[in-house]
């Protein structure tokens, strides 16, 4: 597909995760242009960082640069 010195394309990239997760590609490619937790965390933990390295905007607060716990928007699933 590719040769050897060349970069992989942002939707290979993102092809290559939602497969890994099961997801569709554009559910998680919402996680690059619009905050959604359960994608940031997914993308995070697929290249093993922490969601706030990739997302520094969106995990710490303007005012007082403190960690923020958007982990807690996770909506759960619903079980019967």
């Amino acid at each position: 597909m590719y040769k050897r010195n060349e970069d992989w394309h942002p939707a290979d990239i993102i092809a290559a995760l939602s497969r890994l997760v099961g997801l569709s590609s554009l559910t998680l490619a919402n996680a690059l242009s619009r905050p959604w937790p359960k994608g940031e965390w997914l993308i995070a933990d697929a290249i093993d960082v922490h969601p706030a390295e990739i997302w520094a905007s969106r995990y710490y607060d303007p005012q007082t640069h403190r960690l923020l716990d958007r982990k807690k928007r996770i909506r759960l699933p619903i079980t019967l």
